[in-house]
């Protein structure tokens, strides 16, 4: 395998997983009732899709954009990316789940949300495996400073922070949880995560 034949594969995990979302946001017709007070009934779940939706985009720019930079790659990096693809892909089962529980407070909804926050922790933790894979050797075109490593390891895994946080608040307020998963979003959304400069234009993809 080479670096484009993993890159393909993780575009379509991502494709599939973020199609998957979309699922949940039906409507029962004309015999279930007005329109508008279905659309109400839905508004949970529209949240979680909005939510999950950015949290799948954001991941997938940051995994192009770090992939790229990559000189070769190996068997270890492989397994960690099928890690990283694994918790993605329980994002459209926790987003639906999480969006039938709330906004409501009881066991359920702080369990399904701590699913929820959960797989978020599982991507992140995913995602920042990998970079750390990147710190080491001669793995990337243009390595990062020793200097850097640090401040560059605490940008990348500051999410997860927050989701340990996020499941910890689940358990006595979902709704609270939520709201700190959604803030996550807009950050990373706002905050360019650190990435290695593109291979120069022409070069090779080596293979394993």
């Amino acid at each position: 395998m080479d670096r484009s034949r993993l890159e393909a594969f993780s575009d379509g995990v991502f494709a599939v997983a973020i199609t998957l979302l979309a699922l949940d946001l039906t409507v029962e017709g004309p015999g279930g009732g007005r329109l508008s007070h279905q659309l109400s009934e839905k508004g949970p779940a529209f949240l979680g899709y909005l939510i999950s939706f950015f949290m799948i985009g954001i991941i997938w720019v940051n995994h192009h954009a770090l992939i790229r930079s990559i000189i070769k790659v190996d068997r270890r990096l492989l397994f960690i990316n099928l890690v990283l693809l694994m918790f993605v892909v329980l994002i459209p089962f926790t987003t639906a789940t999480e969006a039938d529980y709330f906004p409501h407070n009881d066991d359920s909804a702080q369990l399904a949300m701590v699913l929820y926050a959960g797989v978020f922790l599982g991507m992140s933790a995913g995602f920042t495996a990998i970079f750390e894979w990147t710190l080491h050797g001669q793995r990337v075109y243009q390595p990062l400073p020793p200097e850097r490593h640090w401040p560059a390891r605490l940008r990348f895994a500051g999410g997860a922070g927050v989701y340990v946080v996020a499941i910890v608040v689940a358990l006595f307020s979902a709704v609270a949880s939520f709201v700190l998963v959604a803030l996550v979003a807009v950050y990373y959304i706002l905050e360019n995560t650190p990435t290695y400069p593109a291979p120069p234009s022409g070069e090779s993809r080596p293979d394993i």
